[in-house]
């Protein structure tokens, strides 16, 4: 049975861009976003595109349903699709917070609870999990996004131990600054949310700051796709894997650098100094 790379998150962006790297390397490629009529150009260039909403479970089985009537498995799973919420923790609503990780993480295990059966089958299988330098140093105003890359991190390195006696290999990606759409979803997110900011109102400039950093001096979503598909196809792949610009220093600081001194830059940065009274 043909084996598919299976990638969630296609309509911008990284996923996009590692739907055609990975068709451009000969793989059976199945390109997925909530909104399908996003991928017309890729389905033209003879990239496989279906429907998928990562929250829903009916949408996943349909997914699945779909693979097994082409008569493909999926060898490889990509799980890219996600979002920032932006905005300072103590004024974001709970339920933002709630549907943050059930994008950003819970779906992540629902998509390779669902792909699982066909690799242990095989007794073989890649899944590649989208993280973030973020989840490593944690910034003000991103504390939803931040808190939920931290969760894929750690869910990654278990799953990582828990399914190498089955042959498969989990291999986290952290991206630095990469150019995509998520500086303009991010930010279309905070300008929402500013009537109702009350302690944070006269920070709302840092606040759309933080929203729209990943896009500064970034790296095109082309390269990333190319060394991420490097990576990740390795005999020996590394099990994390860190690309784009600030994805060695930001770790790096985030480790090293002392929690104080780390906390006054990024205050300063942010200027949460203005909220003092």
């Amino acid at each position: 049975m043909p084996t598919a790379t299976l990638i969630t998150g296609c309509s911008s962006g990284i996923g996009r861009a590692l739907a055609e790297e990975f068709q451009r390397r000969g793989h059976l490629v199945y390109a997925t976003a909530r909104r399908p009529e996003t991928l017309a150009d890729l389905e033209a260039k003879g990239i496989r595109t279906a429907a998928l909403d990562v929250n829903d479970a009916g949408s996943i089985e349909a997914l699945m349903a779909r693979l097994e009537q082409d008569g493909v498995t999926v060898g490889m799973l990509i799980n890219n699709a996600g979002y920032g919420a932006m905005g300072p923790l103590p004024e974001l609503p709970v339920e933002e917070l709630r549907l943050q990780f059930e994008t950003n993480v819970f779906a992540i295990l629902a998509l390779i609870q669902a792909v699982l059966p066909g690799m242990v089958e095989r007794g073989f299988g890649r899944i590649v999990n989208v993280g973030s330098v973020s989840g490593i140093l944690v910034t003000p105003f991103a504390g939803a996004y931040c808190a939920s890359k931290a969760a894929v991190h750690a869910l990654s390195d278990s799953l990582r131990m828990e399914l190498a006696p089955f042959g498969i290999q989990v291999i986290t990606v952290q991206p630095g600054a990469i150019r995509s759409q998520f500086g303009t979803t991010a930010g279309s997110g905070v300008a929402e949310r500013e009537e109702r900011l009350s302690l944070y109102a006269p920070v709302t400039g840092a606040i759309r700051a933080r929203s729209q950093a990943s896009q500064e001096r970034s790296t095109p979503a082309e390269v990333f796709a190319r060394k991420m598909a490097d990576a990740v196809l390795a005999d020996n792949p590394r099990p994390v894997v860190r690309i784009g610009r600030g994805s060695s220093l930001f770790p790096f600081l985030g480790r090293w650098l002392p929690m104080r001194l780390r906390d006054r830059a990024l205050s300063r940065r942010f200027e949460l100094g203005r909220l003092r009274r």
